[in-house]
């Protein structure tokens, strides 16, 4: 059985039309003889989306009950004992009420797909998990109900549902999206028109960027090389010059023109390239491309220009920026600089941009690279003229002219073709020339003339010493041209492993940056680091970037063992042996930095095991005591209840009585604090937030202290607050108890609360002993008495739970100095404009 398909509709904001979108798309599929249901959809009240409903069929609802309340949510048993073609399931970011079969929705999408299922899925761009920080700086809201990028990413197809701001906001001045008495607030706070601006173009970078990721896989499996003008990228070589920043704020001024355009900056070294670059000013200019939004890539290349046009074409690049040479003009006249061969060579599907700078024409002010070994074709090619037919050129010319010019001059003529045939081709072309000129030499210039015999000694002297110079100035070239290169190629070396060392420094531990860089250094398709338990086990992907990945090394084009139990594989080409150096620095660096993310992951592990025996110490010690001291009283008090012997009075029995009671209660109170710390410390408190006045919960939360103790101010003209009621009541009670346990006789505890901007405070004023400011934050810690608070007082929970489900509501929670001695706490909650949007329908569904 295949897995289904995701098809999800993005919106930038509630109200855009993402589930109208899916419910026509379902009403087409349906027209066309899909067998499609609907396994969840919330029409809000919409009366256009809730039309749409008609015709299609319903999977009934799951009821789950919940803090006293019944809520609905999708069946994914129902659905998958159904069977059907298509689910439509909406609001994928969305919380299932605790007790349901999975924690979020997106997870029981998963469990549709996995059963073959094809969903069709909404979701609003605030809800990715990667753009929360982003989204609640600009709404100032903290969205509370997100789903993962990749289960979005995954998607196999994601369609945008686009709506202006003005659109929108006429939408919902027109009563299409919330409820008229809704509206005002709405329109004022989350849906002002910059908020859903900045939105809107969140949602559109984010479908270009997946967009864009598609297109580089259909590239990469039909290995399409030209470039398609889809998106302006722009790529900046940079060669470590004083030239680079020019270069680099240019490309990004380019980059603005055109919407979502990107910056590359790439700097080559190689063999025959340019000067070695000044890694201080290489890591200013990595820093000031990142600072302008752009990236910065290092690459190994034996020809720059070559390099260069392959990393644009390799990345889809639409220009290319480069600096003016700083070579001296007459340096162009023997060989083109880097700019003018990669325009020349750039093609019709590249722009290339040469921008002047100061440093243009002024020379390289560090030593000259010496020239390197791998020549390029037109050197080899004037290498042989200059061997072959320069010799015969000289031979026509000596006999026309001077024909008498004796056998040693024309040796040292013809020595000199040799020669400049070595400086030009390399050895063959010098050796070729060194026998081609021994014939002519034989033939034209050594009696008897123009035979190949020679008949005097002295001569076939001359000729063999001739050969022989010849031969050796070759090779003393060819030797130097060879160490010149291996020079150049130990330098980029050297300036690899300097990245790899300086990483090290660091403590950069991202494997995934660093199999990215190795594979762009190397040219290659990706890059996998396997690995087994044994010599005998299959082999596992540790990590692995780019396309085509392998899953044996036995299946890559080149791999590189680490050890018995991991190895590196590349796919995109053999690499020569020589490379193989630098690829086992990378390979050893890799396992490095595996072993480095285990080792945080195993020390964050150990810090939670070593923080949970901490607290199940301190429980232990704890209720050793306090729990036996309530549980003692009762024993007593029900004892002499039960006893035969004594003649109890009915005040007698009423106060013992009382006294079981109130052990119950504070039994009670211990338990529940001690099951509200575990759920804290195991992260399944999952608020439900609604709008609800102060002035409903506070006086609900004061049911377990006396009447006396406490003077009440909460305004009725306070805004809204967007809690957990529950929690907050909770939050509240435990504050208030503890600051009437602490506050003396006859002074009671002040709670009184105030509007503050976008904020409610609610204040809780004792007139106790007060609290050092060094044991403020140590008092909301678990198992923590002040001072010398008596045991049976409590475990020290009250204020750790109180602070947790303040927290969890979205609010704040501190102790402060009261004026004239005591503690105040302050219990800091979000509006209902500021927290997450409300909607009318929220008591039938969980929110966190």
């Amino acid at each position: 059985m295949g897995r289904g398909k995701l098809r999800i509709y993005l919106g930038a904001a509630p109200g855009v039309g993402k589930t109208y979108a899916m419910l026509s798309e379902a009403h087409r599929r349906v027209e066309r003889g899909t067998d499609c249901v609907v396994g969840f959809v919330e029409h809000h009240s919409r009366p256009r989306t809730e039309v749409m409903l008609h015709g299609l069929e319903l999977i009934e609802r799951r009821q789950l009950e919940y803090r006293g309340s019944t809520f609905t949510e999708m069946d994914v048993d129902a659905v998958l004992a159904r069977r059907p073609a298509v689910a439509l399931v909406d609001e994928l970011a969305h919380t299932n009420v605790p007790g349901s079969r999975n924690a979020k929705r997106w997870q029981d999408v998963e469990e549709l797909l996995q059963a073959g299922i094809d969903v069709v899925s909404t979701v609003n761009i605030q809800h990715l998990e990667s753009l929360g920080d982003v989204v609640e700086t600009i709404t100032r809201v903290r969205q509370r109900e997100t789903v993962p990028d990749e289960v979005v990413r995954r998607a196999d197809q994601i369609e945008l549902v686009d709506m202006s701001p003005q659109a929108l906001r006429r939408r919902m001045a027109h009563g299409n999206v919330y409820k008229p008495d809704k509206v005002d607030a709405a329109l004022s706070n989350y849906f002002r028109p910059g908020n859903l601006t900045a939105l809107r173009e969140l949602a559109l970078l984010w479908v270009a960027d997946r967009v864009d990721e598609y297109l580089q896989e259909y590239r990469g499996e039909h290995n399409i090389r030209s470039t398609w003008q889809a998106r302006e990228r722009i790529v900046v070589g940079i060669t470590g010059g004083p030239e680079g920043r020019t270069l680099i704020r240019r490309a990004a001024r380019l980059a603005e023109k055109g919407a979502g355009g990107e910056v590359l900056a790439v700097y080559i070294a190689a063999s025959d390239g340019l000067t070695s670059a000044s890694p201080k000013e290489l890591a200013a200019q990595r820093t000031l491309v990142e600072d302008l939004g752009g990236t910065f890539h290092h690459v190994i290349g034996d020809d720059i220009p070559d390099a260069l046009l392959e990393f644009a074409r390799g990345c889809n690049a639409t220009q290319i920026v480069l600096g003016v040479s700083r070579r001296r003009s007459w340096q162009s006249v023997f060989r083109p600089g880097v700019s003018a061969t990669v325009a020349r060579a750039s093609g019709p599907d590249l722009d290339v941009h040469i921008v002047t700078h100061d440093e243009a024409a002024k020379g390289r002010r560090s030593l000259p690279v010496a020239r390197g070994a791998r020549l390029g074709r037109s050197r080899i090619i004037w290498g042989w003229l200059t061997g072959v037919v320069g010799p015969a050129v000289l031979a026509v010319l000596l006999n026309q002219l001077v024909p008498e010019l004796g056998l040693a001059n024309d040796m040292l003529l013809f020595l000199t073709f040799t020669v400049a045939a070595a400086l030009l081709g390399g050895l063959l072309p010098a050796l070729a020339s060194a026998a081609f000129g021994s014939l002519l030499l034989n033939y034209y210039f050594t009696p008897p003339l123009h035979e190949f015999t020679i008949s005097d000694p002295k001569n076939i002297v001359a000729i063999a010493i001739f050969v022989g110079v010849a031969v050796s100035v070759a090779s003393v070239v060819d030797l130097a041209a060879r160490r010149t290169h291996q020079a150049a190629r130990l330098r980029a070396e050297s300036e690899i492993l300097s990245f790899l060392a300086g990483s090290v420094l660091r403590g950069e531990d991202s494997l995934d940056a660093l199999l990215e860089r190795l594979r762009e250094t190397f040219g290659m398709q990706s890059v996998a680091l396997l690995e087994r338990t044994g010599e005998i086990d299959p082999w596992t992907t540790a990590a692995a970037v780019g396309t085509g990945t392998v899953l044996r090394p036995e299946d890559a084009d080149v791999d590189l063992p680490i050890g018995v139990t991991m190895a590196l594989a590349l796919t995109g080409r053999v690499l020569p042996a020589e490379d193989r150096r630098v690829l086992g620095a990378f390979a050893a660096q890799a396992a490095v930095v595996l072993d480095r993310q285990r080792l945080v992951d195993e020390a964050e592990r150990s810090r939670e095991l070593a923080e949970a025996n901490r607290i199940r110490t301190a429980l232990l010690a704890a209720v050793s005591h306090d729990l036996r001291t309530p549980l003692a009283g009762i024993k007593a008090s029900v004892t002499s209840l039960r006893s035969g012997d004594v003649e109890w009075s009915e005040d007698d029995k009423a106060e013992l009585l009382e006294g079981i009671e109130e052990g119950a209660d504070r039994l009670a109170a211990l338990i529940g604090n001690l099951l509200d710390m575990s759920r804290l410390n195991t992260g399944t408190v999952v608020p439900l937030i609604r709008e609800t006045d102060l002035d409903e919960v506070v006086p609900m939360a004061l049911g377990g202290v006396p009447e006396d103790s406490v003077d009440l101010d909460i305004p009725e003209t306070l805004p809204m607050v967007a809690v957990d009621r529950g929690l907050l009541e909770r939050a509240v009670a435990n504050i208030v108890e503890n600051a009437v346990k602490y506050s003396p006789h006859g002074q009671p505890v002040n709670v009184s609360a105030s509007a503050l901007g976008s904020r409610v405070e609610l204040r809780v004023v004792d007139r106790g002993p007060g609290v050092p400011d060094e044991a403020k934050d140590r008092i909301f810690e678990p198992f923590q008495r002040h001072g010398d608070a008596p045991r049976g007082a409590g475990v020290g929970l009250g204020l750790a739970v109180a602070r947790g489900f303040t927290e969890a509501i979205g609010g704040t929670l501190a102790a402060e100095d009261t004026p004239g001695g005591g503690l105040t706490m302050v219990l800091t909650l979000p509006t209902a404009g500021d927290g997450p949007p409300v909607s009318p329908e929220l008591p039938t569904s969980a929110v966190t």
